[in-house]
C-alpha cells in the first residue's frame, strides 16, 4: 500500500509536474508570443515612424530644391535690374553734369544778351536824342537860312 501511495502520488506527482510544464510551457510560449507581439509592433511602429522621417526627409529637401531655384531666379532678377539701374544712374549723373554746364553757359549767356540788349537801348536811345538834336539843328538852320533869305530877300527887293 505504501508503495501504491507512493506510486499514486508520484503518478499524481508526474501529472502535476506536467501540468505544471504544460501551464509552464504555455506561460513560456504565451509570454514569448507577447514579447514577439511587442517586438513586431515596436518594428512596425519603429517602421512607420522610419517612413514618416523619409518623407519628411524627401518633403524638406523637395523644399530645399524649390527654395534653391526662387533663390536662383531672384538673383537672376535682381542682377539685369542692378545693372540696368546703376546705368541709367550713371546717365543721369552724366545728364546732370550737362545741365550744370549747359545752365552756366546759359546764365553766362543770358547776362551778355541783357548787357547787349542794354546797350542797344542806350544806342537807341541815344539815336533817338541825337536825331532829335539833328532835327531841331535841321529846323534851327532851315529857320535861320529862311529869315536870311527873306532878308536878302528884302535887301535885293527893298519895295516888296
Amino acid at each position: 500500500m505504501k508503495s501504491l501511495a507512493s506510486i499514486g502520488s508520484s503518478g499524481r506527482s508526474s501529472t502535476d509536474d506536467s501540468n505544471i510544464n504544460d501551464d509552464h510551457d504555455e506561460v513560456s510560449k504565451l509570454a514569448i508570443a507577447s514579447f514577439q507581439a511587442r517586438e513586431e509592433e515596436i518594428e512596425r511602429k519603429k517602421m512607420e515612424m522610419r517612413m514618416k522621417v523619409e518623407s519628411q526627409l524627401t518633403r524638406a529637401e523637395e523644399e530645399t530644391k524649390r527654395l534653391a531655384q526662387i533663390w536662383e531666379e531672384l538673383e537672376v532678377l535682381t542682377d539685369p535690374m542692378r545693372k540696368e539701374v546703376a546705368s541709367v544712374r550713371k546717365r543721369i549723373d552724366m545728364a546732370n553734369r550737362d545741365l550744370k554746364s549747359l545752365g552756366q553757359t546759359c546764365q553766362k549767356k543770358e547776362r551778355e544778351y541783357k548787357e547787349a540788349l542794354e546797350a542797344l537801348h542806350e544806342k537807341n536811345n541815344e539815336k533817338t536824342q541825337l536825331t532829335t538834336t539833328l532835327m531841331q539843328l535841321v529846323n534851327e538852320s532851315e529857320k535861320f537860312r529862311m529869315r536870311k533869305l527873306e532878308e536878302l530877300a528884302k535887301i535885293v527887293n527893298p519895295n516888296t
